[in-house]
């Protein structure tokens, strides 16, 4: 009974020992503490009217490129279509003034060789004064009329440049009428449904690309040196039920300035009132990580990314 008792008590001072063991040992302190981010881009109409096609959903990805969206172009249809009949109207008037210079130009050629003539004749006395007059002022008069064509000519090529800018005009804006998403990435939100009226600049839908996200942290002056662009650190986030999920990350930008300390973020020493905010690129391998998610960093790990 006596040795029975004595292995019980050995048992259970063991059981206390590991139990104070396990309670010393714990997991060094984070360095820093941060939240998730990604690159968000929101997608704007380019174009003001109906909204005919409207593909994006929440949770849905899109490659860039995809078409997206598709704004009404039926009015555009119309000022174009404008457009295009002002465009021959200018066009034919500018060929027609151009033959009108054609024709004034042998006229005025034939009434400078009867002016010519006119002049030696009466100054052989074989013309009187008046029919030199006479032949001058036809001379002139068509040679101002030559110059005044010309003028309306220059005219109607200003009319034709203006049309031709106009409907370039109108073509791009026929062609930003379809909207199409400028980045791979996952719908974060969308802000308008088809048939909806949109304007010029109004957003339409948000996306990031979830693959790699960022985690924004803020260091204190001390902790500088351990912070390198290109280093690789270690990032942990929460896995649920008590465990913590860890990954590897690479510090991609590290700010030139001191800021005061974010009122949401804590750092190592709570005393300091500058930090240094960084930016670590973290791939999110298994869709683990969320825009807004807290997450810890240690730092000093080792190598930098190749």
């Amino acid at each position: 009974m006596t040795a029975i008792r004595f292995d019980r008590n050995r048992g259970a001072a063991a059981c206390l020992v590991i139990a104070v063991l396990a309670g010393c040992r714990h997991d060094p302190a984070p360095d820093a503490f941060g939240n998730i981010e990604a690159e968000e881009v929101v997608v704007g109409a380019q174009t003001s009217g109906q909204l005919l096609q409207f593909l994006p959903e929440e949770g849905t990805r899109l490659s860039a490129g995809d078409p997206v969206a598709v704004v009404d172009t039926g009015p555009l249809a119309l000022q174009r279509q404008q457009i295009v009949a002002q465009q021959a109207a200018s066009s034919s008037k500018q060929s027609e003034v151009g033959q009108q210079i054609d024709v004034l130009e042998v006229q005025r050629q034939v009434a400078e060789r009867n002016y010519q003539r006119m002049q030696r004749l009466f100054a052989e006395q074989g013309a009187t004064a008046q029919q030199l007059d006479n032949a001058e002022r036809e001379y002139k008069t068509l040679a101002a009329q030559i110059e005044a064509t010309r003028v309306q000519r220059q005219t109607a090529g200003h009319d034709l440049v203006s049309t031709d800018a106009r409907l370039a005009q109108i073509d791009d804006q026929i062609r930003r009428s379809r909207v199409t998403n400028p980045k791979t990435g996952t719908v974060l939100a969308t802000y308008v449904r088809t048939g909806e009226m949109v304007q010029n600049g109004q957003a339409l839908y948000r996306i990031a690309g979830l693959d790699t996200l960022d985690l924004r942290a803020y260091v204190t002056e001390p902790q500088l040196s351990a912070v390198k662009i290109g280093s690789r650190v270690q990032v942990s986030v929460d896995a649920g039920t008590g465990t913590r999920r860890q990954l590897e990350g690479v510090v991609s930008w590290v700010a030139a300035e001191a800021q005061f300390t974010p009122t949401p973020i804590q750092t190592r020493d709570e005393r300091a009132n500058l930090v240094y905010a960084v930016k670590i690129r973290v791939p999110n391998t298994g869709g683990v990580l969320k825009i807004g998610m807290p997450a810890d960093v240690q730092f000093g790990t080792g190598a930098a990314a190749p």
